[in-house]
């Protein structure tokens, strides 16, 4: 059974709730990710910052040229986790009724990974292609 730790990759820039929302999305897009989970100082998950978070903090502020918010003010404090020894076909079952597409992945609540809908999709057609049982 191939889990989350095999397809799962470190994050090597979470975020951190006093962090400037400036600096927040520029980590965001330069990881490449949709969003990133937000840590404490001892990498605890507190919460998830995502794209889709923060379009209407960037469309106001850039208007007004303001911009005073850190992650804290703007991030989810409810972040959806998984364990890296979860199947990842049932993340990928959990994934394909409209949950997030990206997840923090937490032993211990602290942060070990991330994983997206594209990693286990290529997770699991390598699987195909090698005609290897996942589940």
């Amino acid at each position: 059974m191939l889990q989350v730790r095999e397809a799962m990759y470190p994050v090597n820039m979470p975020l951190r709730g006093d962090m400037s929302m400036v600096e927040a999305v520029t980590h965001i897009l330069d990881s490449g990710y949709l969003g990133l989970p937000v840590v404490d100082a001892q990498q605890n998950v507190v919460g998830f910052l995502s794209e889709f978070d923060c379009l209407p903090y960037l469309i106001t502020d850039s208007y007004h040229c303001d911009s005073h918010e850190t992650v804290a003010d703007i991030m989810r404090g409810d972040p959806l986790t998984v364990s890296p020894s979860m199947s990842i076909v049932d993340l990928a079952q959990q994934m394909g009724l409209d949950k997030p597409k990206v997840y923090a992945v937490v032993e211990g609540h602290k942060l070990v990974g991330i994983i997206t809908r594209s990693m286990l999709m290529k997770e699991l057609n390598d699987a195909l292609k090698h005609c290897k049982v996942v589940a």
